[in-house]
């Protein structure tokens, strides 16, 4: 497999302290307060659009839960789509979810400060990405600040440029992993 030859495999440690799953109606709440945690004012997404994310779509919408806390610790969020290219829509209308469409475009990666630099965020986008591919998605589209796209390219996406996006005010790099081509 593509992602386990890239990543190698998955970190032993970090899967036994937490539990990686899709989010709960009930924990809608939790990760929208994570994502005002995660991101300044002008880039995170209102509550409501998050609460309409992960009703519309849980399938893509996975949390890393602390086995131990029971706290969720971070999470990764997305729409599938037949589309191609990012757009700032995607932050905003849950409706634009197809839930059939070949590619996702992923809308977030939070992990709350206290469990940074642990190798969650990479663990949380392997174990995302593994599932996307057992989906037969063709492709995972994301957008992220300059001071990100190393990171990113850490995990196998591949920086195509500066974005169309402007959300909240930012000059965004449009960032792309073939799962399935």
């Amino acid at each position: 497999m593509k992602l386990i030859e890239e990543y190698g495999f998955a970190d032993k440690d970090i899967n036994e302290r937490f539990e990686f799953r899709e989010v709960r109606p009930e924990e809608a709440d939790e990760v929208a307060q994570i994502e005002q945690i995660c991101f300044p004012p002008n880039e995170a997404c209102s509550v409501l659009h998050m609460k309409e994310r992960a009703a519309a779509a849980p399938e893509l919408f996975m949390v890393a839960v602390d086995k131990e806390t029971g706290k969720i610790a971070g999470f990764l969020n997305g729409l599938a789509t037949n589309e191609y290219s990012f757009r700032d829509a995607f932050f905003e209308d849950a409706e634009l979810h197809k839930p059939d469409g070949k590619n996702v475009m992923l809308l977030g990666l939070d992990v709350l400060p206290e469990y940074r630099k642990q190798g969650l965020a990479k663990e949380i986008m392997f174990q995302y990405l593994r599932k996307e591919w057992d989906n037969d998605r063709k492709i995972v589209i994301l957008t992220c600040l300059q001071s990100k796209v190393k990171m990113y390219k850490k995990m196998g996406f591949r920086d195509m440029g500066i974005a169309d996006s402007n959300w909240g005010g930012e000059e965004w790099h449009e960032m792309c992993y073939v799962l399935n081509a």
